[in-house]
């Protein structure tokens, strides 16, 4: 496993713990982990996002601090808001970290998420000019998201 898996794991756990809400010293938990606190840093800032549902407070300095925060809302709230997040493009990595953060957060099942992952795969555009493929790739999947939200 790597070592920005077990991180956001261990912060998961901590939020779990925490009811929501748990505050980090990244020097400590690099210490912990036997990572560097820039990697605690790179996690932090990729996997607890507002996309995501948290809101990340940070101090900086001698007692500073990270304050992570998850946000319970309603999830087709949650789900506009990320299909309002993909913007014009995106690529076939950055679609399937948005489609594992939903399955993730019990938003989409395991069977949508490998539906839509084949609809939005390189291989299924293959046909399609590379300089093209991200824009439709992000147009089909806010258009499968929207269509998932009304039917739910």
């Amino acid at each position: 496993m790597k070592m920005s898996d077990l991180v956001a794991q261990y912060i998961i756990r901590m939020l779990d713990e925490s009811h929501g809400n748990c505050e980090i010293r990244r020097n400590e938990l690099a210490n912990a982990l036997g990572c560097v606190p820039s990697q605690i840093n790179y996690v932090i800032t990729s996997r607890f996002t507002p996309e995501q549902g948290y809101i990340v407070e940070s101090r900086r300095g001698g007692g500073g601090y990270v304050r992570i925060i998850r946000v319970e809302t309603d999830k087709r709230v949650a789900m506009m808001h990320i299909v309002n997040s993909v913007g014009d493009s995106v690529s076939a990595a950055a679609a399937g970290a948005i489609l594992g953060n939903l399955v993730e957060r019990e938003m989409i099942s395991e069977y949508d998420y490998a539906m839509i992952a084949a609809a939005l795969s390189d291989k299924a555009y293959a046909c399609i000019p590379q300089e093209n493929r991200d824009q439709l790739r992000a147009a089909i999947l806010k258009n499968m998201l929207i269509t998932h939200v009304m039917l739910r």
